[in-house]
């Protein structure tokens, strides 16, 4: 599984790096899981989709024509999708949380924005970022307009999202809130959460467990659920030959 890859914001060999995972990763039998934050924007109108994405694009629907399964929920900057996954792409596309079986275990999976925000603007612009009637307004701009003005805000949210200790306080939140939820949801054997871009294996003496696959931007972080159990890895990309 993938997550916070924030292709579009992020320097290019984060990207190029991003695509030869998708190359080299994924084999058939396996099953993509991507955790939000994929893209540093998207949003999808009827007839449109971000032009700027179109090479991973391309390379997500190369992962399903070799009979791959993949699997998106969408994180804060990217889970105004549709459609056009489901449909022109067979991507399974949740905007906010799943339970999905994965290698024999009940998971719960989400970005994990607008759950353990540690200032109430965040918890305000995940609940108004959410809501029917901004994304409806929202798609009644001309697409040009409307990718101009996420991507000021997203470059907005790199800004303000730097402080390590804050994003460190968001992940103690998160495995708490991971703790509780176990607690509470007994047929849950793993609990997937992203978006503080801190890597995370907490487990239980149940089995049941807590994940984070930190941030593909931070070294080509990802995680592995198997029926051997669930690893921590990094991927690293091939050097680039000159032309």
């Amino acid at each position: 599984m993938v997550a916070d890859a924030h292709l579009g914001q992020v320097p290019p060999a984060v990207t190029t790096a991003f695509h030869q995972f998708l190359d080299e990763v994924p084999q058939p039998g396996d099953h993509l899981l991507l955790t939000g934050d994929l893209f540093d924007f998207w949003f999808e109108y009827p007839t449109v989709i971000p032009r700027k994405h179109f090479a991973s694009v391309a390379k997500l629907q190369a992962v399903r024509a070799r009979g791959i399964p993949v699997t998106f929920v969408g994180g804060n900057h990217d889970r105004w999708g549709g459609s056009f996954f489901r449909n022109d792409l067979e991507i399974a596309f949740y905007a906010g949380e799943a339970e999905l079986e994965l290698a024999g275990r009940r998971a719960f999976v989400a970005h994990g924005d607008g759950l353990t925000e540690q200032h109430w603007s965040g918890a305000l612009m995940h609940r108004f970022t959410r809501h029917p009637v901004t994304i409806a307004l929202f798609r009644l701009l001309h697409p040009t307009i409307g990718f101009w003005i996420a991507d000021l805000f997203s470059r907005h949210l790199a800004d303000t999202t730097k402080d390590r200790a804050v994003l460190d306080r968001a992940a103690e939140a998160q495995q708490r809130w991971a703790a509780d939820f176990l607690e509470r949801r007994p047929d849950i054997a793993l609990v997937i959460m992203a978006h503080t871009h801190r890597p995370r294996v907490d487990r239980w003496p149940d089995g049941r467990i807590y994940l984070n696959p930190g941030a593909f931007l931070d070294g080509g972080r990802y995680a592995v659920v198997s029926g051997a159990g669930v690893e921590l890895r990094q991927f690293t990309a091939a050097p680039l030959q000159p032309a």
